[in-house]
């Protein structure tokens, strides 16, 4: 029987189900026993999403990448001679290993802030100094959605708001989060995120090495049994090639990731809150950044607005100092450059950065770790 929306559908149980065409796209799914307000609210959101999806693939056809945005943007810089190409070029490689793998339309504020916070945290850097770079993100962002075309159609649909930091604020101290403060936020996360920020606290990775953390890039370790995982230098910041060492909680969260998604280590999918017995409503897909809306809505609710994701790498950092490591070993598991620093490590090596990764575990909380790796 129809109701007074169309294409929903209410049985002879009670129960409703949704059988639509949406601007060529049928929308079908059995909701069971929910309300007719219910019903309208569903069809409403996967409406909403349809158009995003139709969106995404309008904005430039090909999901376009801001590293061959900037590198477009470079390439006309040097046709017209200017000055300045030296120094774009220069903003262009900071901005490269945070979101150079990226589609243009996921990069905003927040997938720009983990470049902002490890920015502003190396020595006698200025927010003037960090404007200056997003300045050039916002002009390609900008020359890609008013200027470029491919077969007629934009590279970016709409070019985001990229905000200037305020140049008059004082340094932001790090804020290196405690276990208590741990357990408070690991529970208010999504399962993916929950294993991600986890994975963060136990290697020190950055945001964008976690959020693009590849297969391809493990190496396995026998005489250890476990792996490591070799960043190539274009996707690390320092634009070397960095061994991520994995202690017994990070390689567990590893091993709970395999099977997943072909590519990439960490994904995720929209789960069905209902009818949970019929397939998945989407297949795995990458994460473009932690510091997401979730991220924010977790953090908040447990008290740490002041932390960034940045923070999860400080905390790390502080976690082996506490726990004695040497400087040496802290700098080669959170790749630091230093000069003379070996790029491939022995197995002897790294048996023993992984004896001092696991330094870090807290034995009290093992529960909390335990539900979090295992979903």
């Amino acid at each position: 029987m129809r109701t007074r929306t169309k294409g929903i559908q209410l049985a002879s149980d009670g129960s409703r189900s949704v059988d639509k065409q949406y601007q060529g796209t049928r929308i079908f799914e059995r909701l069971g026993k929910v309300t007719q307000d219910e019903a309208e609210s569903w069809l409403r959101q996967r409406q909403a999403e349809l158009d995003a999806e139709r969106a995404n693939l309008l904005r430039c056809g090909d999901q376009q990448l801001f590293a061959a945005a900037a590198q477009k943007y470079l390439i006309e810089s040097e046709r017209k001679k200017l000055r300045s190409l030296e120094t774009v070029a220069y903003h262009v490689a900071l901005l490269l290993p945070y979101v150079g793998s990226m589609a243009l339309a996921d990069i905003c504020n927040d997938s720009l802030q983990p470049f902002i916070d490890e920015r502003l945290d190396e020595d006698e850097v200025k927010p003037s100094t960090v404007n200056r770079t997003l300045e050039v993100a916002r002009t390609i962002m900008n020359r890609a959605a008013r200027l470029w075309r491919t077969n007629g159609k934009p590279w970016l649909a709409t070019a985001p708001l990229i905000e200037m930091l305020d140049e008059k604020a004082t340094r932001r101290q790090p804020y290196p989060i405690t276990w208590q403060q741990q357990a408070n936020l690991l529970p208010r996360l999504p399962v993916h995120l929950q294993r991600m920020v986890l994975f963060a606290l136990s290697t020190g990775a950055r945001d964008a090495n976690v959020c693009r953390l590849r297969w391809d890039w493990e190496r396995p370790v026998p005489e250890l049994g476990r792996s490591v995982f070799v960043i190539p230098p274009a996707e690390f910041k320092t634009n070397r090639t960095h061994v991520l060492i994995l202690n017994d909680v990070a390689w567990s969260i590893v091993e709970a990731c395999r099977g997943l998604h072909p590519d990439f280590v960490f994904t995720y999918r929209r789960e069905r809150v209902k009818n949970h017995h019929l397939a998945p409503a989407m297949d795995y897909k990458p994460v473009a950044t932690m510091n997401n809306t979730a991220f924010q809505n977790a953090r908040a609710a447990a008290g740490l607005e002041r932390m960034r994701v940045h923070d999860l790498r400080h905390t790390f950092g502080q976690r082996l100092r506490d726990a004695g490591v040497p400087e040496e070993d802290r700098a080669l598991l959170l790749g630091h450059a230093i000069e003379g620093m070996p790029q491939h490590y022995a197995t002897a090596t790294i048996a023993r950065l992984v004896e001092m990764a696991n330094k870090v575990k807290e034995t009290f909380d093992r529960t909390t770790l335990l539900r979090v790796v295992n979903g």
